[in-house]
């Protein structure tokens, strides 16, 4: 059976709490992905994804200029690398999460959407 480790990926998108929504959005558009982990000391403080992109302009005329903080997940559900692929995929979409982080022995070591455990669960 698959696991989350097969499908995930590596290359992170990672901004600091402090970083502005414009810049997060920024740096996820020009790397084509859907979200940016908040890490606080190397450990994944939030995630701030393109939903709450939208969420603060939409609150916020001057929200491109709000740090993620401010509109981020806190402390996000990560799962497990050697994770199997079916309850990773249940997890998020009874939790209508579209991204997890990937943890391994306490350490982030990528990143799965909803997208890749569908493609991959079939």
């Amino acid at each position: 059976m698959a696991t989350v480790r097969d499908i995930m990926s590596r290359d992170i998108v990672t901004v600091e709490p402090s970083a502005t929504v414009a810049e997060a959005a920024t740096m996820m558009g020009g790397r084509g992905v859907g979200s940016a982990l908040v890490l606080d000391g190397g450990s994944p403080a939030g995630i701030f994804t393109e939903r709450d992109v939208l969420r603060a302009l939409a609150s916020d005329f001057d929200a491109a200029y709000h740090p993620v903080a401010d509109w981020m997940t806190h402390d996000p559900l990560t799962v497990d690398a050697d994770a199997d692929v079916a309850p990773a995929r249940a997890l998020m979409l009874e939790r209508g999460f579209r991204h997890l982080p990937v943890m391994e022995g306490g350490t982030l070591v990528g990143i799965v959407s909803l997208r890749d455990l569908s493609a991959r669960e079939g």
